[in-house]
């Protein structure tokens, strides 16, 4: 596990219920730089639907080192806050034969909608789960034009992993936890989290490759600030 470098809480001048958590994660090191998808130019439906040299998404680094797609939860959730799923459909496209966004994140029970933007045939596949209790898999077709696929899963999973076998390139991730308490953070590294009722609390930030920290965090009203580090492997 990687060691956390900084944390802190700003309390407001008004106290409240609830609070925002907000922060940013950061990156230490050099990643891997990214590859070329040469495939997916290469391939003669899917290259006429992208411009330039398409790339892998492994470390997204922004401003001041700023990490991107790295998500981040509420480990110890309030109990009331359990099976609480935001009424908003979480989605995911494939556009330019890629999933977009490379990560998402949703709840146990929130509708998840897979979108197709792209004129060709795709297969969204979730072929093995992780969780403890496992999530049901399935893989099905989706056609220039088809209706979005709506899924939901029963059980925590960090994260569920999409693929396409038309496309195999194609990968897509989503971070399912048990509480509306989650986010993922954006091409600088920033994140929020709205809501959190007061109380203490671990978070979780968690990176495809660079692993995962953990902070605890108090909250008092107002708002809630956090800062993590992740190191590039």
């Amino acid at each position: 596990m990687k060691t956390f470098l900084a944390f802190g809480v700003a309390v407001g001048a008004a106290a409240a219920l609830h609070a925002d958590v907000t922060g940013k994660v950061s990156l230490k090191g050099t990643p891997p730089p990214e590859k070329e998808i040469a495939p997916l130019k290469a391939d003669a439906n899917c290259g006429k639907l992208v411009s330039g040299a398409p790339m892998t998404r492994h470390y997204v680094v922004g401003a001041d080192a700023g990490l991107g797609n790295v998500f981040v939860y509420v480990k110890n959730p309030p109990a009331d806050a359990k099976g609480k799923a935001p009424a908003v459909p979480a989605v995911m496209d494939q556009k330019g034969c890629l999933y977009e966004p490379y990560v998402i994140g949703a709840a146990v029970g929130n509708p998840v909608e897979i979108r197709s933007s792209d004129p060709v045939l795709h297969n969204v596949n979730f072929q093995k789960s992780i969780a403890a209790t496992p999530n049901p898999t399935f893989n099905q077709a989706m056609g220039p034009g088809a209706k979005p696929i709506v899924k939901t899963f029963a059980n925590q999973e960090v994260f569920v992993k999409l693929m396409c076998n038309v496309h195999p390139w194609m990968f897509g991730y989503i971070g399912v936890v048990d509480s509306p308490f989650y986010a993922v953070t954006d091409k600088d590294g920033k994140f929020s989290i709205a809501g959190l009722p007061d109380g203490k609390y671990t978070l979780v930030f968690k990176h495809l490759k660079a692993g995962e920290v953990t902070a605890d965090v108090e909250v008092k009203g107002g708002s809630a600030t956090a800062a993590a580090t992740l190191e590039a492997k």
